[in-house]
């Protein structure tokens, strides 16, 4: 929390001051540890009780990131932002916002940026605390999410429609993600590529890139967005492929459903973190300034996939 706070500087961008539609945004800095912080000590706080999917916890987040995303300048992709699951009771929610493409011959094309905002809710107690945060898993995840549709909000630079999905329920079996792939399938939608962020509040020790991808082999995803990020931000981690992390996440179901690349981008390579699915799970141990840097990493990345002429992304 207390990392980096001097990049405050680009405090005017997150209050909607400053920049208009289509003018230039300082990408390097444009997230910052403050405005990380801002959806971190929501959401990774003891008032929502873990977010269990169906839960009073997690439906404070969901009224959170729907005001988030209608301030952002996103529109609702339904007729509201909450899309409510067909497949989980009690009643759990999808927060699916979008910012159209600008480009007639490329606006029908989707590219889904998507993180999972529910977590486990209330465990076993350990030294008087029960409550599973996620802060890591997966407000981490979230917030780089809500942190990206800030800044397409704002720039509208997209020609591809670029669509923001917070799922419910992954913790449930990826019960919001495949709600969502079945139901846009259905709908015929031109999904063209699914981005999704899990676990990414503590940065990877001793590697030569910033966030590593799920499934690297089954698509050129990895040398597409070195590209377009000009350095090496996506590496291959042999731990997320020896423990099939490709299937583990809400990316899967858009893949079986559209077979088209879908991947996740995460840190948390299981030496970085001790407290996956424990009360440990504080919004405290992250790391606001790593964050922050991998969404202006991440900037370039999006914009490039979401207005190359050509559909470059491709399946192995």
């Amino acid at each position: 929390m207390k990392k980096n706070l001097a990049i405050l500087l680009v405090t005017w961008v997150f209050t909607g001051c400053g920049t208009s539609k289509n003018t230039a945004i300082d990408v390097a800095d444009f997230s910052s540890a403050l405005s990380i912080g801002t959806h971190m000590n929501l959401l990774a706080s003891d008032d929502l009780r873990g977010r269990e999917a169906g839960t009073e916890g997690i439906e404070k987040a969901a009224s959170y990131i729907a005001k988030t995303m209608e301030g952002y300048g996103l529109e609702p992709y339904y007729s509201v932002f909450q899309d409510t699951l067909d497949n989980f009771e009690p009643a759990a929610y999808n927060l699916v916002g979008v910012v159209r493409g600008s480009d007639p011959d490329l606006r029908d094309e989707v590219v889904l940026l998507g993180a999972h905002y529910d977590h486990i809710g209330i465990v076993r107690a350990k030294e008087g605390d029960s409550i599973a945060n996620g802060a890591n898993d997966n407000a981490a995840g979230t917030s780089t999410v809500l942190e990206l549709a800030r800044y397409f909000g704002k720039a509208k630079t997209n020609k591809r429609t670029l669509v923001f999905a917070l799922f419910s329920a992954e913790e449930k079996g990826l019960k919001g993600s495949e709600h969502l792939a079945r139901k846009m399938k259905a709908e015929g939608v031109d999904l063209y590529a699914v981005l999704n962020f899990e676990m990414t509040g503590v940065p990877l020790q001793n590697k030569d890139y910033l966030v590593y991808v799920t499934g690297y082999n089954k698509s050129n995803i990895a040398s597409v967005a070195n590209a377009h990020a000009g350095e090496k931000v996506v590496g291959f981690l042999p731990t997320a492929e020896s423990y099939n992390l490709f299937k583990r996440s809400d990316n899967y179901p858009f893949f079986e459903k559209f077979n088209i690349p879908s991947h996740t981008f995460s840190t948390f390579d299981f030496t970085n973190f001790d407290h996956y699915h424990q009360v440990g799970d504080e919004a405290e141990l992250m790391d606001y300034g790593h964050m922050a840097r991998v969404v202006n990493k991440m900037i370039p990345v999006v914009e490039g996939i979401a207005i190359s002429k050509d559909r470059e992304l491709k399946l192995n």
